[in-house]
């Protein structure tokens, strides 16, 4: 609804990661996962976004009240991502940084009229070309 209305940045802040019994197992997928619904999100609305994470270990202390478990790790990785999907800037994965990147309003009006990202060329399948027609 926010593209519809003239957003040519939609913001996605997070504060996700790891449980440390799963990192080992799942940590790659969820990780990937993430940044997958996250370049969609840039994709399906034709609009540029911006992706914080935290980063570090918290232990559960909530409001000054402890919580029973292990904690959770925070990934970080925080990015910005272009109307395409293309990640165009991004933070480390142990840090705080301050991420700035350029929006171009011209590619994004051509992602969104065509269907094809100016840096590559590469363009999105349509109906027709999917079905071989």
């Amino acid at each position: 609804m926010t593209a519809l209305q003239g957003a040519s940045v939609l913001f996605y802040p997070t504060a996700i990661g790891w449980h440390p019994d799963e990192k080992a197992q799942y940590g790659e997928s969820q990780y990937d996962a993430w940044r997958t619904i996250q370049r969609a999100h840039a994709i399906a609305n034709g609009v540029y976004v911006a992706v914080p994470n935290r980063v570090g270990f918290e232990t559960g202390n909530i409001r000054g009240e402890e919580a029973p478990g292990k904690g959770v790790e925070f990934w970080g990785g925080s990015f910005i991502a272009d109307p395409f999907g293309q990640v165009i800037a991004e933070a480390s994965h142990d840090k705080q940084e301050i991420l700035i990147a350029e929006v171009d309003l011209h590619h994004m009006e051509d992602v969104r009229r065509t269907g094809r990202s100016g840096a590559t060329g590469a363009s999105m399948p349509t109906p027709q070309s999917r079905s071989g027609s």
